[in-house]
């Protein structure tokens, strides 16, 4: 579980709640046709923006926002220098009977055993890598689209509520409380994208970032173990990959 996530939400739309309890009655922010005219209206644009097996793979990404990441680099690196130690004292030949848990991994490992030349290797675990990019930013645009919409249709629903409010002028004691569910819908608006859709999406960008470098790492080590570089070498450019603070502590524990 990715604390960081869970905290932001509850402490932005706790903020929001306990600003609303401090200043007047909960109910008075409730109002259902606020609701459907921004909800419905933002996932309705979405259906036409996108198809929608897109919609459904995007809410089931959004479960990697509260997950911690299940790569480590770390990791990966003594994986690889171990792989390249077996490659180099014995033969590439020899990597085929490894058991690899990483199936990026493992996929590029099969390749240099099979004798594949670097040029196919390299295209091969690139065109992977792209595809990934590809899959996850079709989610990333849909939590985006949904976060221009929401206040998009927040603002038809005030000037909806205006009109309707305009057309009973004649009755003052109406004025207020029409106005009040007139700009309800802004309100609903900007929390969805404010709090909800556009930190989501970013979140989602984040977690990609990581596994493309954990992708890019392996595909430069599963290279260099072709070209038959010395372990130790192949450990330093890897952990070029790595935050200085972890590149210490990994150069140590050679």
């Amino acid at each position: 579980m990715d604390i960081a996530t869970l905290l932001g939400l509850i402490g932005a739309f706790g903020a929001i709640i306990i600003s609303v309890m401090m200043g007047a009655s909960p109910i008075g922010f409730y109002d259902a046709p606020s609701i459907i005219i921004v909800v419905g209206g933002t996932v309705s644009t979405a259906l036409i923006m996108f198809p929608l097996s897109a919609l459904g793979a995007t809410f089931k990404a959004l479960k990697k926002a509260f997950t911690t990441p299940k790569q480590d680099l770390e990791k990966n690196i003594n994986e690889i220098v171990l792989l390249a130690d077996k490659a180099r004292k014995e033969s590439l030949v020899a990597l085929e009977k490894v058991s690899v848990p990483d199936p990026y991994m493992g996929r590029g490992v099969q390749l240099i055993a099979d004798g594949t030349e670097e040029f196919l290797v390299r295209s091969v675990l690139e065109i992977e890598i792209d595809n990934l990019k590809s899959r996850h930013k079709r989610g990333q645009d849909v939590l985006k689209a949904m976060g221009t919409s929401a206040p998009a249709f927040g603002m038809i629903g005030t000037l909806i509520g205006l009109v309707q409010m305009l057309q009973n002028l004649d009755n003052p004691k109406s004025i207020g409380p029409a106005m009040a569910v007139a700009l309800l819908t802004t309100f609903y608006g900007s929390v969805l994208a404010n709090c909800l859709f556009l930190p989501m999406a970013r979140k989602l960008e984040e977690r990609s970032q990581e596994e493309v470098s954990y992708m890019e790492m392996t595909l430069e080590g599963i290279i260099s173990i072709l070209n038959g570089d010395h372990p130790m070498i192949i450990k330093e450019k890897l952990c070029s990959f790595l935050a200085p603070a972890k590149r210490q502590t990994l150069s140590r524990g050679r």
